[in-house]
């Protein structure tokens, strides 16, 4: 059964996050206080040049995984014009229709047409063939 986005986006960010944690702790050489410094230098502001180079190379790689992940889920990644170009039509192609007698009737309607009766409703009169006052 196809996961929805929103489990395939949460476990590709879940993993993203140990990953980047590891990944602190890998640059850190074991030592408790330059772990401490490097987190605490992560802040709103920080830019991506910023990070210590272990995390940065955590983030691509979990990039280039998250990608990954959801094209295997079959999830299409594109620029938004390519992907809206290629998406399926959503309706239903028309068919051909039967009337009461069995005999074929085109469903399409010619543009001058409004229904059977041709130009205006209600019998043809103005205002829709209900009197005022």
């Amino acid at each position: 059964m196809p996961r929805a986005a929103t489990d395939v986006m949460q476990s590709i960010i879940f993993s993203a996050v140990l990953d980047g944690i590891a990944a602190l702790k890998r640059g850190s050489g074991g030592l408790p206080n330059q772990l401490l410094r490097d987190v605490q230098a992560i802040h709103p502001n920080v830019t991506f040049a910023d990070l210590p180079k272990d995390l940065q190379d955590a983030i691509v790689e979990s990039t280039r995984a998250a990608f990954t992940q959801l094209l295997k889920e079959g999830y299409a990644v594109g620029p938004k014009q390519q992907m809206q170009a290629s998406r399926p039509l959503d309706r239903v192609p028309e068919r051909e229709r039967r009337g009461p007698t069995g005999e074929r009737r085109d469903i399409r309607r010619s543009p001058g047409r409004r229904g059977p009766g041709g130009g205006r409703p209600a019998g043809g009169k103005p205002g829709g063939g209900k009197p005022r006052g």
